[in-house]
């Protein structure tokens, strides 16, 4: 049962949407599957948050300043429309807690605020998807 844990740990700190499935196909409770994710989504926050830190200023030796104009991704759509905040929770629930904290970091965004938000989205990330998982299986 511990391996199970650790694995549905494991696969929160990438990606929680794998995480919570693999937790109901090892048939653990619910209160388990909710707590591993947490964790798990919160460890890849704080690695991908102080890691990515480390990696823009090793980055940043070897950028050039001269970048064609682009044209605006979703994530740059949610930045100019809800700041720090929609980046945190609206990241964090579309496409994932590190590439939010990567997006956050690169927009110069102060790590401290990042991590804040993109926690609390993982952690309403965890609560929703399990809750669903949990009363969809009782429905079947």
């Amino acid at each position: 049962m511990f391996y199970k844990i650790l694995t549905v740990a494991a696969l929160a700190t990438f990606e929680i949407y794998a995480a919570i499935p693999a937790g109901f196909a090892f048939k653990l409770n619910p209160l388990v599957i909710f707590a591993a994710s947490a964790v798990g989504g919160l460890v890849g926050v704080f690695v991908a948050a102080y890691l990515g830190d480390i990696i823009k200023k090793w980055l940043s030796k070897f950028r050039k300043n001269d970048k064609p104009k682009a044209e605006p991704g979703f994530i740059l759509k949610i930045w100019e429309k809800y700041g720090v905040i929609g980046l945190g929770l609206i990241g964090t629930m579309t496409v994932g807690a590190p590439i939010s904290i990567g997006v956050g970091v690169g927009f110069n965004v102060p790590t401290n605020k990042m991590v804040f938000w993109c926690s609390l989205g993982v952690l309403i990330r965890c609560t929703l998807f399990t809750a669903i998982g949990h009363y969809g299986l009782q429905m079947f």
